[in-house]
């Protein structure tokens, strides 16, 4: 139970604890050329199934699987943030991580303050258009090792979409607190716009890794900016 007062910290994870390139030359391409393998062989399991055919409903009725399939990468391809293939990705990203096929980056400020936060009595939460699935592979098998401890929960996209207020809204009340006691850590400016007319606390993460045109001023609404977990101060 976190001490009244006391900052609950809620963060992204692509460009924010980790470089978008990671995600988009690493795991994406992965997930891409592992998808009609992974339909063919586990398609008839109802973990799988249930968003296979939720893709094919919204997409007319397909019938064929290799159709699906297909979709799916075209999702990719655009980085469409659709529940059924974050899950999905999910499931195929699970057997990299397993194999050791790669260990998920994270900037090396990013799992020294959260060390430090929760040590210092701060709840953590994640929430990512990532499944809750890939989020605790990705942190489980981090290249500053498995990181899941520092984490008091999950949010997905199953509870809304990012850039969507009552997104933030449900996310305070499933986790118990009043909006202001929450502070949202993301590299997309409209999520932290959705969050804090929800009433949380914001901070833009601005990694010049990822972002080679700092978002200044006007370009950070409003925002405080930080370009490093180190410069955040979640009492501030």
């Amino acid at each position: 139970m976190s001490r009244l007062g006391v900052k609950t910290i809620l963060t992204d994870i692509e460009g924010t604890t980790s470089s978008i390139s990671f995600v988009k030359e690493v795991l994406f391409p992965y997930s891409r050329a592992a998808l009609p393998e992974f339909v063919a062989t586990r398609g008839h399991e109802p973990e799988v199934r249930r968003w296979l055919d939720q893709v094919a409903l919204e997409n007319g009725g397909l019938c064929d699987d290799r159709m699906i399939v297909e979709v799916l990468q075209g999702w990719i391809d655009a980085d469409r943030k659709h529940t059924a293939l974050k899950a999905l990705q999910g499931l195929i990203w699970r057997a990299g991580f397993d194999g050791g096929a790669y260990r998920a980056h994270v900037y090396p400020d990013a799992p020294a303050q959260l060390r430090a936060w929760h040590a210092a009595g701060h709840p953590i939460y994640v929430y990512s258009s990532g499944s809750v699935a890939a989020q605790k592979l990705f942190f489980a098998h981090s290249e500053a090792g498995d990181l899941l401890p520092l984490f008091s929960g999950y949010f997905d996209t199953e509870i809304g979409g990012k850039r969507e207020t009552d997104s933030y809204a449900r996310i305070a009340a499933a986790i118990g607190r009043p909006a202001s006691e929450l502070l949202f850590l993301s590299d997309v400016v409209e999520e932290l716009d959705a969050a804090r007319a929800a009433g949380l606390d914001t901070v833009l993460v601005d990694r010049p890794d990822d972002y080679a045109q700092a978002r200044q001023g006007e370009a950070a609404h409003g925002h405080r900016r930080v370009t490093s977990f180190a410069a955040i101060d979640p009492e501030r």
